[in-house]
């Protein structure tokens, strides 16, 4: 009876794509997302982290709340300063809520 029913061979299976082509999307991915998202977002920490330490008694400066006031206070050992927001009305906040540190006279034009 198999003269009657054709023998079924196998195709012949497509080439799959080595782990060397794999290896090589993975470094184009990594390199983008460097250049793309790590190294811009480690420039703005050290940016930031700069700005903390350079903070000093009498900066004007912008929170991350909104709130600007004048530091009437900085200490050195803990993270923390004290603002003067208005005449009698200090915040304490820590340093890293700091955004901005603004020119002065900036509270007055407000």
């Amino acid at each position: 009876m198999d003269f009657l029913i054709s023998k079924a061979y196998a195709a012949q299976a497509p080439q799959q794509g080595g782990g060397f082509e794999m290896l090589i999307m993975l470094a184009v991915f990594g390199i983008v997302f460097y250049f793309m998202i790590y190294r811009p977002q480690a420039k703005r920490v050290k940016e930031h982290k700069g700005l903390m330490e350079a903070l000093s008694k009498g900066d004007e400066v912008l929170t991350q709340g909104g709130v600007v006031g004048k530091i009437s206070k900085v200490s050195a050992e803990k993270d923390f300063i004290i603002i003067t927001v208005a005449e009698g009305t200090d915040l304490t906040v820590q340093k890293a809520a700091v955004t901005a540190v603004l020119p002065k006279g900036t509270m007055k034009s407000l």
